[in-house]
């Protein structure tokens, strides 16, 4: 038997895809960095947290996040994806998510900013 443990995204800029996505999802936020972390990006030739390669967001329930720097842009749709619940289309885009379809009532499919496709299931109301 296995669980789910990470999520992870091959990215260009880890800090800022990985400070979206905390702000995206409600009780997830960018693992702080102690003393020890400063020094792994010390010992990497970084100046800080904004250049780390590898960049972790978590909760308390739920998978990690990991934000992985790769040379290579996104070139096709991603063969796997996120569906998140909720309404709030319009926080998402402030947030520097694109629109892309409304393929039907109570689904909106968006790209996070660097362009990672991602549902958006809004909850339909009982009768």
């Amino acid at each position: 038997m296995a669980r789910l443990r990470d999520v992870v995204f091959d990215c260009h800029h880890p800090a800022s895809l990985a400070r979206f996505w905390a702000a995206a999802l409600d009780g997830y936020e960018v693992a702080p960095y102690d003393e020890e972390e400063l020094e792994r990006l010390r010992s990497l030739g970084l100046s800080g947290p904004e250049d780390d390669p590898s960049v972790l967001v978590e909760a308390s329930t739920g998978p990690r996040l990991f934000f992985n720097l790769v040379p290579e842009g996104k070139i096709a749709k991603n063969r796997v994806h996120l569906d998140l619940t909720g309404d709030d289309v319009e926080r998402l885009v402030a947030l520097g998510a694109k629109v892309l379809a409304h393929p039907e009532d109570g689904l909106v499919v968006l790209a996070d900013p660097e362009g990672n496709e991602f549902c958006l299931v809004t909850p339909t109301p009982s009768a």
